[in-house]
């Protein structure tokens, strides 16, 4: 066997054995849940559908972590603001402590209304109802990160009911207005969160990056900039990560963030400055400043995730749980979390992060667009500052969504940019002689070199100078066609756009056949 084939054959092994040994590490979690769980029963009997619904509970909770946590730290990942394995220790802490700091005492049985529980024929019916629901999310997800695209995990267990409920009991279960906010959503959330990423970008680069002393603009803006973030995750982290531990209006959230951010300004302001005057004048040097912002961001971010989401996986697990333990069989419009249960959830996300995470990070985060520190924070932005605008409009928005649209948002500013950019470049040089071109090099260091208002002025005073014949000679038609093909670029991946916008609009709708039909096949076991 030749050399060449040995070093296949071991690169294949290590792949290999990768794979096995986070199959492995899965499988002991699950394992750990059944043992746990057959403790849980009412007396001293084993509830085999306990056990059931806590295994499906804890799948569900690897495939959150697996997939949807990625839209917290993908970015910075991307940027370079912090490597793979410190995104996936901070993010697997803090999502844990988030859902078991804040992850909150009790949980709507129904998610967000989306069936009317009174029309289920019985609380076995449910039972089947929920786990079927668990079983669907769970493994919808377990399919999108698979391919590498970022999905909504609220979604994926929402049409899990939805079908579900209507394999249960007809069509005229499903609160409809509900479902129709969540089909708004696909369109709000990613744009919503594009726009805002990219205002943020736009206002950098105008404010920053497009100064020639770029280092006495990032004095006056960083800190700015790191302020506004400051405000709006502790914004985003007390009317989100920690509503279930403070009760707090929108109104008073927004003060509290208002008032750490006012004081880190005034500590960061002057550490900025220092810092600057230590970089390099140029956008690697700006850049930089950005980066410990990233990661208390991302910190911050996955902690109210795990506050959250964590009730995609332990809601209908908590609300199976109080339907088996409940001397009355009744269905109950909130039920409380066991610790149990909560730890579950918190253990189950974070291992799923840590195993099967880096996939959909990688995608979020370089395989869409490129990023840096500055286009990362733009995202991080938009994940807050949307969320919080949404809630008080009452608009139905997805985390993920945001996340990712804020991604494609960067993206095409900068195509934008550029390709506005590579306009203005074809203009000077059609605007020169032919055979000038140190004339055109000269003028394109100037142009280069000059601020946005004064470029302007450079291009209006060029094309007078054409019209008054002060110089006649152009590039021929072919070079201009050849610079225009040069210049052109796409900074988006549109295979990934496609993938992921696909993804996004079959999720709801692949989840709840999923469901319904497993619901058949559990009732169909349970009758049998």
């Amino acid at each position: 066997m030749e050399l060449q084939h040995i070093s296949e054959l071991e690169r294949a092994t290590q792949r290999g054995s990768g794979e096995m040994f986070r199959l492995g590490m899965g499988l002991l979690f699950i394992v750990g849940v059944i043992l746990f769980a057959s403790t849980r029963g009412v007396g001293s009997e084993v509830n085999v559908m306990l056990v059931a619904a806590a295994v499906i509970g804890g799948y569900m909770a690897m495939n959150i972590g697996a997939n949807d946590v990625a839209n917290n730290v993908g970015p910075a990942v991307g940027s370079k603001a912090m490597s793979l394995g410190l995104a996936l220790v901070i993010a697997a802490v803090f999502e844990a402590g988030g859902a078991l700091i804040a992850g909150g005492e009790v949980v709507g049985t129904i998610r967000n209304g989306i069936i009317d529980a009174k029309q289920l024929p019985s609380g076995e019916a449910f039972v089947w109802l929920m786990l079927a629901a668990l079983l669907a999310g769970a493994l919808w997800l377990n399919i999108a990160t698979a391919v590498g695209a970022p999905v909504s995990t609220t979604h994926s267990i929402v049409g899990a009911v939805l079908g579900a409920g209507i394999a249960a009991s007809g069509f005229g279960v499903a609160n409809w207005n509900t479902v129709g906010s969540i089909v708004a959503s696909w369109v709000i959330s990613p744009l919503l969160g594009g726009v805002v990423a990219a205002g943020f970008l736009y206002f950098i680069k105008h404010r920053i990056t497009y100064h020639t002393d770029m280092r006495a603009a990032a004095k006056r803006w960083v800190p700015v900039l790191i302020a506004a973030m400051i405000w709006a995750t502790t914004s985003y982290l007390l009317l989100k990560g920690l509503k279930a531990v403070i009760k707090l209006s929108f109104t008073e959230a927004l003060v509290y963030g208002a008032i750490a951010a006012a004081v880190m300004y005034l500590v960061l302001r002057p550490v900025i400055a220092r810092q600057a005057d230590r970089s390099t004048n140029d956008k690697e040097g700006i850049k930089r400043l950005f980066t410990v912002p990233l990661i208390f961001a991302a910190a911050l971010l996955s902690f109210a995730h795990g506050s959250n989401d964590v009730a995609n996986a332990v809601g209908p697990l908590a609300a199976i749980v109080d339907v088996l333990t409940s001397t009355s069989g009744q269905i109950h419009a909130k039920a409380s979390i066991p610790v149990w249960v909560m730890m579950v959830g918190a253990i189950g996300i974070s291992l799923g992060l840590a195993l099967y995470g880096p996939k959909v990070i990688r995608t979020v985060g370089s395989e869409i667009t490129e990023l840096d520190q500055m286009r990362a924070y733009c995202i991080a932005m938009a994940a807050t500052i949307t969320v919080i605008i949404a809630s008080q409009l009452g608009l139905p928005v997805s985390s993920t969504h945001i996340a990712v649209g804020g991604v494609f948002g960067v993206g095409f500013l900068r195509e934008w940019i550029k390709n506005k950019y590579a306009r203005m470049e074809d203009e000077i040089k059609a605007h020169h002689p032919e055979d000038d071109q140190a004339a055109i090099d000269a003028f394109m260091v100037r142009f280069t070199a000059a601020p946005v208002a004064e470029k302007g002025q450079m291009l209006a005073d060029l094309k007078a100078q054409a019209k008054a014949h002060l110089d006649p000679a152009h590039f021929s038609k072919q070079e201009r066609k050849a610079l225009k093909q040069v210049y052109r670029q796409e900074l988006v991946k549109r295979s990934q756009l496609k993938r992921i916008a696909a993804a996004w609009v079959i999720t709801v709708p692949a989840s709840a056949v999923m469901a319904a039909m497993l619901f058949f096949m559990i009732r169909g076991m349970m009758i049998a």
